[in-house]
């Protein structure tokens, strides 16, 4: 599901490229194929999160994924912008739906908080895989001159498999609240969620996070396209070679760092200290957008894609914990929290960054300028965090109460 997820989520930076051309549409227009799903994501995973603590997890994934299914489907018909955007915005609130149902259940397959950080980041591997993926589709369906809409007839396939797999899979039991707790899961508990310091900070952090990293995926082909009169041509300015090559797949690079690091991150979190290995894979993030600004193209051709492996461990482990901080018959309703947050971030970034970049002349950079400053909140949040630590008796709490995990 994460796989299918990041297929098409993650080609937007390709894709708009494409519709920029064919819609002749601005910066700030384009930039809502990737805010509006992301709004979408957000809107459901607040209001929705609940149901995979109330219906139970198989049923919330299945409804998701039959969503997201009919949306693929209809992008056989898109042939207007206004459509497009619309289908994207629907596959999102799916998106909402199945994904509060899968990060619940990583929960109950969990004997240890340990445990679930490793197994979130394992989870999260393959998101990275499938924004590995997406773009090489589009890329090749570009180049056969065939429509990149095909991307999600073929997302579409890999659903409606899912979707018999959930139906014959048996899953695993989990723990359910007492009755008087059960009536009172719904939208409005997950409202409540929002103001408790443990899930508001993590999805702070989620938010600053992912904020940082879309501008890589969403605005870096961007950014390192040169001047000339069309995208095949647009790269001539770097020499031959691996920097050319670099430049072209450049957020193809930054995905497979990004995917390599989360399947690291399975061994890394089950070992080090969290908040240690953030605080430092963040402080190096801002170091390359900031050298990457200084440096030019030239240098940003190298530093963007390498923040890949920097950021392949923040947000599996911002998820995990935020999560891992709650009993389990919560685990459906602060995941849906944190996923508010999640697309919040990723619908709020590109699209300020749009508005920027197109008010000081369209150059990309000043773009990458507002991503700087949210990858420098990140930091200073996540300094504060290993400096104090202040989840850590909650942490014990949980693993001894759900977890029979005494420390």
């Amino acid at each position: 599901m994460f796989m299918m997820f990041a297929m098409t989520s993650d080609s937007v930076g390709e894709i708009i490229k494409e519709v920029k051309v064919a819609f002749e549409v601005t910066n700030a227009q384009a930039s809502l194929m990737h805010s509006l799903p992301m709004l979408g994501i957000a809107l459901s995973g607040l209001l929705l999160g609940f149901l995979a603590d109330r219906l139970g997890r198989k049923v919330t994934i299945i409804l998701g994924l039959s969503v997201f299914g009919l949306a693929c489907y209809s992008f056989f018909i898109a042939s207007s912008f206004t459509l497009i955007v619309s289908l994207m915005t629907l596959s999102g609130i799916a998106v909402g739906i199945f994904k509060t149902g899968a990060l619940a259940l990583i929960g109950d397959i969990s004997s240890s908080t340990r445990q679930h950080t490793a197994t979130m980041n394992g989870a999260e591997a393959f998101f990275g895989v499938g924004a590995i993926i997406g773009p090489l589709i589009v890329a090749y369906l570009i180049h056969k001159d065939v429509p990149w809409q095909y991307l999600y007839i073929i997302a579409g396939g890999i659903c409606t498999l899912l979707i018999v797999i959930a139906g014959f899979m048996k899953y695993p039991s989990y723990k359910k609240a007492n009755a008087d707790a059960a009536q009172k899961v719904s939208v409005r508990q997950s409202l409540e969620l929002v103001k408790n310091p443990y899930a508001l900070g993590f999805s702070v952090g989620a938010f600053l996070y992912v904020a940082a990293e879309s501008a890589i995926y969403v605005w870096m082909p961007s950014y390192l396209l040169c001047d000339a009169t069309t995208v095949k041509a647009a790269y001539t300015c770097y020499s031959e070679g691996f920097s050319q090559t670099l430049a072209i797949y450049s957020v193809t690079a930054f995905f497979i760092l990004r995917a390599a690091g989360r399947f690291l991150g399975i061994w890394m979190m089950a070992r080090f200290n969290w908040s240690l290995v953030l605080l430092l894979f963040s402080g190096a993030i801002v170091l390359c957008f900031a050298g990457g600004l200084a440096g030019g193209k030239q240098v940003a051709l190298y530093l963007f894609p390498l923040t890949g492996i920097f950021m392949s461990v923040i947000y599996p482990t911002f998820n995990s914990k935020g999560i891992s901080c709650f009993p389990k018959h919560q685990h459906g309703s602060v995941a849906g929290v944190i996923l508010f947050f999640t697309a919040a971030g990723a619908a709020a970034g590109p699209f300020i960054m749009g508005l920027v970049s197109d008010a000081m002349g369209g150059d990309a950079k000043y773009g990458f300028m507002v991503a700087s400053v949210f990858a420098s909140l990140l930091f200073i949040g996540l300094l504060y965090n290993y400096l104090r630590n202040p989840t850590l008796a909650r942490l014990r709490t949980i693993e001894a109460t759900e977890y029979g995990v005494e420390r």
